[in-house]
């Protein structure tokens, strides 16, 4: 039976990508200075360089959930065209959009009783969520069924291995990641704290150096040490720093095994959290 593999909005996928793997997208909402945008990786009512200039300004954003409402608008006309679905959603660690998620699922479901709706929790968020849709669309395309798709997925999104940094530390104490004296202090100090993604889908501060040099050896070190040996795909994710994703491609494969390199931007939704400069690199773990 024909399947759609569905996403939303955080993955932070290249909209070449998007389009080559035929991978649908929910649009998400970011306010700023109290108007409310549409984000969608054609980037058709923001880009992702407008939204950074932005903040940069000084201008205020904020995020939401997608509602059960905006997924059974989304999911309609593809279960009316014969469609099943295989949605991996943004980490229920860092939003509730995967119960909303649930909610339209059994909406849908008494209306569509024909038709097989899979939601799977990726634990998963921004290009690493990119990272291993782009990932599952190469499974699918491989002839995997919806079973043996949503099987695969379920089975290896604790697997992706997210790792960045942020240049502005106030963008993090915002969201509740870092006190206010810790984001003072670590401005004034250069600090750079090392995120990952637990295997609950949480944000989680394993480590703290000083300046990007110091930031970037500790992530080739990560992918040195802990990369699976078969899949060397890695993305790289850049909040308005394509310059330094450049680079940091380069020492990758000079430094690394790393094989394919995809460099993508961190889209409004994430660089609402994050801000500019945030550098990120997403692999798959042993």
């Amino acid at each position: 039976m024909s399947y759609m593999l569905v996403s939303d909005a955080t993955l932070d996928l290249p909209l070449d990508l998007v389009e080559k793997h035929n991978i649908a997208v929910v649009p998400m909402a970011f306010t700023l200075d109290e108007k409310e945008i549409l984000h969608y990786p054609d980037e058709r009512n923001m880009t992702t360089e407008e939204f950074y200039e932005a903040l940069k300004q000084g201008k205020k954003s904020v995020t939401s959930q997608i509602n059960p409402a905006n997924y059974v608008e989304f999911f309609t006309p593809l279960l009316e065209k014969g469609e099943d679905i295989l949605y991996i959603c943004f980490t229920s660690g860092l939003s509730g959009t995967y119960q909303s998620a649930l909610i339209a699922k059994g909406m849908l479901e008494e209306d569509f009783p024909e038709r097989t709706i899979h939601v799977v929790d990726s634990l998963c968020a921004s290009a690493g969520q990119g990272y291993f849709v782009y990932l599952a669309a190469l499974k699918k395309e491989e002839g995997l069924s919806l079973e043996e798709l949503t099987d695969w997925v379920v089975a290896n999104r604790s697997r992706v291995a997210h790792w960045f940094t942020v240049d502005d530390l106030f963008h993090l104490q915002r969201g509740g990641r870092l006190s206010f004296a810790e984001a003072m202090l670590g401005s004034a100090l250069k600090i750079k704290p090392i995120i990952s993604v637990d295997d609950e889908g949480k944000l989680y501060v394993e480590n703290k150096v000083r300046g990007n040099k110091k930031s970037v050896e500790y992530m080739i070190a990560k992918i040195n040490d802990t990369m699976d040996d078969e899949e060397r795909t890695v993305f790289i994710g850049h909040g308005d720093a394509e310059d330094r994703a450049l680079d940091l491609k380069e020492k990758l494969l000079e430094k690394t095994k790393a094989e394919n390199i995809q460099i993508t931007k961190i889209g409004p939704i994430i660089g609402t959290h994050t801000g500019p400069g945030m550098l990120a690199v997403l692999f798959m773990k042993k």
